[in-house]
């Protein structure tokens, strides 16, 4: 069901020649780059015609309007499941609480006697927000995209989420219901590139936005990768991946039930266990049948995605060398079960989330742990961070220097605008003396 690699014995090798022998998915968005172009030149062009055209090809479905009308979020927050809501209004209530804690401040500080640099946090003005509505339905991607806009201070919110045909063409009840909890009104049947484009280009319903944040599928990415310049992104989301790392006093059973848990959101989505336990990897190996035949979305998504080329259970000499191997995979999601669980999670560079010993899931940390889910993949964690607050604001510098702290690093200035052959430069501070340097 599972494929196993074995690291043990010679010394591991180091960067890229490590990252080679790991698991993952293949993932080209530069081979969807030419799928998605024409959509995107189509809406560009055509606006919300065109939307909704590649709705009805894509997704299936027609709608008469792509945003979405205020009396349907109403209706979908009504008659949502009192349960799911209590569930949602605490997700809320914790990411909040986690997302207020990183608002970033003004700061001012004095170069020299007169000189000063000030820092100030803005945020964008407008951001498109988008939810995938594919495989699953995904209301915590609403409450995770939407609470740190809205704790950055972002004016205009916009969600799109795929038109549903089982919904009349409407994105998924439960998505509209997260939104209309959050307070957010301006959402849009639109998926996919299409989506992006619509947020990027704008169109006679949709303004355009300065940043688009949200996961989604290869073509999601790719309508990102192709924009980004005109709008701000927040990454290329890949498949999902979980790394756990751990040694023999983790329980087997809460192993396999954590890799199938990712297992399940996609056939590419990506399952490792990194263990220096042979007891713990044929335990897993044992448990993993009995829990996938126990679930849902067995043949469409689980057993292919642990059985691809993307899982695996790595076997390695020691814990040292297991964080190693996690750090050079950079998982989106990587948990730690061995002992002393919480000094090994200090250790580990490159993750987009770490999750502590036995009691922090994964799933803990797509719902109700207060962190943020969307997270970087593909081992983009070893230079990226999680969505956040700081995601959606811009630190501006504000130079502000007197006629004296000028003049007093004057001579400095021109010396550099000259070495570099910018002799202008220089004579910019030059006019304001009378074109003399001011003597020091």
């Amino acid at each position: 069901m599972i494929s196993r690699i074995d690291l043990r014995g010679d010394a591991l090798p180091e960067g890229g020649a490590l990252r080679d022998l790991l698991p993952r998915a293949e993932f080209d968005v530069e081979a969807a780059l030419e799928t998605v172009r024409p959509i995107c030149e189509d809406v560009r062009h055509r606006g919300s015609a065109a939307v909704i055209d590649w709705g009805e090809k894509l997704d299936g479905v027609r709608i008469a309007s792509v945003r979405v009308p205020a009396a349907a979020l109403a209706k979908a927050l009504q008659e949502l499941d009192p349960a799911v809501r209590a569930a949602l209004e605490e997700s809320i209530r914790r990411a909040r609480l986690v997302h207020r804690e990183q608002r970033r401040t003004t700061h001012t500080t004095q170069v020299v006697p007169g000189g000063t640099v000030t820092e100030k946090w803005v945020p964008v003005e407008r951001v498109g927000l988008y939810v995938p509505g594919g495989r699953s339905v995904y209301p915590s991607s609403v409450v995770m995209n939407v609470v740190p806009a809205q704790e950055a201070g972002v004016e205009g919110v916009a969600v799109a989420s795929p038109p549903q045909k089982d919904f009349g063409g409407l994105p998924h009840p439960t998505i509209l219901a997260a939104c209309a909890l959050l307070g957010v009104d301006e959402v849009y049947a639109a998926g996919g590139a299409q989506a992006v484009a619509m947020f990027a280009y704008g169109t006679e319903d949709c303004s355009p936005v300065n940043l688009v944040t949200g996961p989604g599928n290869i073509y999601v990415a790719a309508a990102k990768r192709l924009l980004k310049g005109r709008i701000g992104i927040d990454a290329e989301a890949g498949p999902t991946e979980i790394a756990i790392l751990a040694d023999a006093t983790a329980d087997p059973v809460h192993v396999a039930a954590d890799l199938i848990s990712q297992a399940e959101h996609d056939p590419m989505a990506a399952a490792v266990l990194v263990t220096d336990s042979e007891e713990l990897a044929a335990a897993t190996e044992a448990e993993l049948p009995g829990q996938v035949a126990a679930t849902k979305h067995i043949a469409d998504r689980i057993e292919p995605a642990l059985a691809g080329r993307q899982s695996a259970i790595v076997l390695v000499s020691s814990i040292e060398d297991g964080l190693k191997v996690v750090d050079a995979y950079g998982a989106e999601h990587l948990e730690i079960q061995t002992a002393d669980a919480a000094a090994v999670a200090d250790r580990v560079r490159n993750a987009g989330a770490i999750f502590v010993g036995p009691w922090a899931p994964v799933s803990l940390g797509d719902y109700c742990a207060g962190s943020n889910h969307v997270l970087p993949t593909g081992g983009c964690a070893c230079h990226s961070s999680g969505l956040s607050v700081q995601s959606f604001l811009r630190g501006i510098h504000i130079v502000d220097y007197t006629r004296d702290a000028l003049a007093e690093v004057t001579h400095h200035v021109v010396t550099l605008a000259e070495a570099e052959d910018l002799p202008a430069h220089g004579a910019a501070l030059k006019a304001r003396f009378g074109w003399k340097v001011p003597q020091q």
